[in-house]
């Protein structure tokens, strides 16, 4: 980029690429929607919900054409004035009051219709934002950085609100309703979210092969299909440099009306994902961890640290809040409590985020008028902010949302006197907000059904955390540890669905356990005893894991337990050398009972009959070797402590802490299958040690996407194990899935296992905060 003009030249093909990519992409995104509404209508509903289904429905069936040709003029309108759809710049600038945009005096009412189009076009926009806000971000800096500017215009076609209000102008001007929008709001969410994140990484592939600012980011390389599989980043092929002059076929193909309408391109087959990408992806899973959520508050501290100086400085300390904001947050707090009491969430929870919000946006103001400082006021501001993302989250239920809400004030109240809060991702306030909700954030409304306990739980929380307002970060810190405790207990006694796999899973762990300790015992036993090879063998990787499910299925001290420890003895007696005639015809009387109680115990492990009978095959080989050794004689004496040592084997066994249940110690855990438990004994890739240490930082409660054995669904880890070395998932549906620790890290390092939230609670409403002061930094100070 030798010149300006270049430069110039080059912001222009990228806004040009990102239009032809929108456009590319329209017709199967209408198709999506009709699909979802199509589907919408087998579902059971009420009579008005299925009415509305209907409605929906046939109008898509007739406007849809005129939808996307009213988006695909709005695309071209904007491409070349750089306007809305309907004229050049009416859009209002983001965040501002209606009637306050550009070219208009003084104060005038603003019609119903126009404040909805706000609405609806702004959850379009957030919704787009969640979803692509790091191509965003690297597109801005690429383009910024063309057009030798500090920031993108507000109206910039680039922003996720301008195709927003295309987006629903083409709707309204087809024929369609506000009410046919809030029907289809979910898939068009989704539909366009993935769609715009498609168009700006195509758009930073383009400008990178241009030598735009390579060194933003390497993401844009890896290029992420729909359904979240990685594949490796190429794309449609272009040339290395675009025409100067002249719009890009696929654009002008379009809005010259060539094809069909529902023409379009068709997507490309699905392959399988190699090991290579694997490769390339493996830390993807970790990008929204710690790392990302300690970047976005990074990002915020600065944004305000532009308005107000100081704002980050956690070198102050903790500070008193103000006996006059207090005294606000207090009376907000009560205020809310009483709304809330008269309209009860079950009663009509259709009702109840928009009451919410209302409740708590009439109370920032009031808040705001308490404040002294404006530090203060952008606090205000900031958590508002936060909480009207938590609030309008479709996966929190409605009854669990009440809750939420109730923390805001609380939370204020710490955000003003721990300036840390801000700049920490460990404040025990933001853990507690990101534990609950990420138990309730289930997908496929799983998180609809979560149960009176886990909701009373909640419920419980907050109250404490109302009660003690002075208290600061201790009373988080301190419900915080008791909610831990509770979701143990929960998922292992109270939860109808989880209680039985968890059970299962204890019993497998302590089998496991066991059969660990007593190989380690028997090896020690028998570490000086002249004992053939064979059988050895056998004690160590068949007999212990025998001994530990009787012990288990039994008691340590039943009579079935001590006949299994019996039987160990015998062989270790019947496989030493044998130097009299008679001994050798006392192995051969009692040989064929020990057959039998070994076929028994081995059948009580639930061994194959195949694998009983190789087993007994090599017994029988190693006792005829033992009867022709030269080997020494056992003592009598000692024969009689290793079987008393064999009675009193558990008073002996090494601590259950110090073990680990890994594969070079348990051969299969598959042998624990059965129709109640699935136990994963194979699938993944190679685990790096940051996967295995992430592995054993999972947090029970949360949700995650298994694809295992032809299903993907989401589970909920439930259990782990001691050190963490088991951990078992459940399904919404009860399905049961036990992981060893290194299984679990092979199926997090392949991404067959992924967060279903793909970013703590906090850490989005905070980066929801982040995207709306970016679009308008005057909020703060408002």
């Amino acid at each position: 980029m030798a010149t300006n003009a270049n430069a110039a030249q080059l912001a222009s093909e990228a806004r040009r690429l990102y239009t032809d990519e929108l456009v590319k992409g329209l017709p199967g995104l209408v198709r999506h929607v009709i699909d979802g509404a199509r589907h919408s209508l087998d579902k059971p509903a009420e009579y008005q919900t299925a009415q509305r289904r209907r409605d929906l429905m046939q109008g898509l069936q007739k406007q849809a054409r005129h939808w996307l040709a009213g988006m695909n003029e709005g695309l071209r309108h904007v491409l070349v004035h750089g306007g809305s759809a309907v004229q050049p710049g009416d859009l209002p600038r983001p965040g501002s009051a209606p009637g306050t945009g550009s070219g208009t005096k003084g104060l005038s009412l603003v019609d119903d219709d126009t404040i909805d189009r706000e609405i609806l076009t702004s959850r379009l926009a957030l919704a787009i934002m969640d979803r692509a806000s790091w191509e965003f971000s690297d597109l801005r800096s690429r383009i910024a950085m063309l057009e030798q500017r500090q920031e993108l215009e507000t109206h910039d076609m680039l922003r996720a609100h301008v195709l927003a209000r295309v987006a629903h102008d083409a709707w309204r001007s087809g024929g369609l309703t506000p009410d046919d929008w809030r029907e289809a709001q979910p898939w068009l969410h989704d539909e366009f979210a993935a769609l715009v994140e498609e168009a700006y990484h195509e758009t930073n592939r383009w400008l990178i092969e241009q030598r735009v600012l390579p060194e933003v980011d390497l993401r844009p390389f890896i290029r992420r299909a729909r359904d979240g599989a990685a594949t490796p980043g190429s794309g449609p092929s272009r040339p290395a440099t675009m025409p100067s002059t002249g719009r890009p076929a696929g654009l002008a193909a379009q809005l010259s009306g060539q094809g069909s309408a529902f023409g379009g391109h068709p997507e490309a087959a699905r392959g399988h994902v190699g090991e290579e990408t694997r490769m390339m992806t493996r830390a993807a899973p970790l990008a929204r961890g710690s790392d990302h959520a300690q970047a976005v508050l990074g990002r915020l501290n600065r944004l305000v640290g532009r308005q107000l100086p100081g704002f980050s400085d956690t070198t102050r300390g903790p500070a008193a809040v103000t006996p006059r904001l207090s005294r606000a947050i207090e009376l907000a707090q009560n205020s809310l409590k009483q709304r809330l009491v008269s309209v009860p969430p079950s009663a009509s929870p259709a009702l109840t985020t928009p009451m919410l919000i209302d409740e708590l946006q009439q109370r920032k103001q009031l808040l705001k008028h308490a404040a002294n400082t404006p530090a203060e006021r952008a606090t205000i501001e900031i958590v508002a902010m936060m909480f009207q993302s938590i609030l309008t989250e479709d996966r929190i239920p409605a009854a669990v949302r009440v809750w939420f809400a109730r923390l805001q004030m609380p939370v204020l109240r710490v955000a003003v006197s721990e300036p840390d809060f801000f700049a920490t991702i460990d404040h025990p306030a933001r853990r507690l907000i990101d534990r609950m909700g990420a138990c309730v954030m289930g997908f496929d409304n799983a998180a609809q059904a979560i149960g009176d306990t886990l909701e009373k739980e909640i419920k419980r929380v907050v109250q404490v955390v109302e009660a003690y307002p002075d208290t600061g970060r201790r009373v988080f810190q301190t419900v915080l540890t008791e909610f831990e405790k509770f979701l143990e207990n929960y998922f292992r006694t109270e939860n109808e669905a989880t209680r039985k796999g968890v059970s299962l899973a204890q019993q497998v762990e302590q089998r496991e356990t066991l059969a660990i300790q007593y190989t380690i015992e028997l090896r020690r036993m028998l570490n000086e005893v002249p004992v053939q090879e064979g059988v050895r063998q056998f004690l160590f990787q068949v007999w212990a894991d025998v001994l530990a499910t009787t012990a288990v299925r039994y008691g340590a001290q039943a009579e079935e337990t001590r006949d299994m420890k019996r039987a160990a003895a015998d062989l270790i007696w019947s496989a030493s050398a044998k130097v009299t005639r008679e001994e050798r015809a006392e192995v051969i009387r009692r040989l064929p009972l020990l057959l039998k109680r070994l076929r028994d115990g081995m059948a009580n492990a639930h061994m194959s009959q195949e694998r009983q009978e190789e087993h007994i095959q090599s017994l029988n080989n190693s006792l005829a070797a033992a009867f022709t050794a030269k080997a020494a004689v056992i003592p009598t004496e000692r024969l009689t402590e290793l079987m008393e040592r064999l009675e009193t084997l558990e008073e002996l066994l090494p601590d259950a802490a110090d073990l680990e249940i890994d594969e070079s110690m348990v051969l299969d855990l598959s042998g624990h299958e059965s129709s109640e438990l699935e136990v994963v004994a194979e699938g993944g890739s190679m685990p790096t040690p940051a996967m295995l240490s992430w592995a054993r930082e999972l947090l029970v409660g949360s949700w995650y996407m298994l694809d295992y054995r032809g299903h993907n669904e989401a589970v909920q880890l439930v259990w782990h194990g001691l050190r963490r070395q088991l951990s078992l998932f459940v399904s919404a549906g009860g399905r049961c899935i036990l992981f060893q620790q290194q299984r679990l890290a092979a199926f997090l390092q392949a991404g067959l296992l992924l967060p279903a939230q793909d970013e703590a609670l906090t850490v989005k409403a905070t980066r929801s905060a982040l995207a709306k002061l970016d679009a308008d930094p005057s909020r703060l100070m408002g």
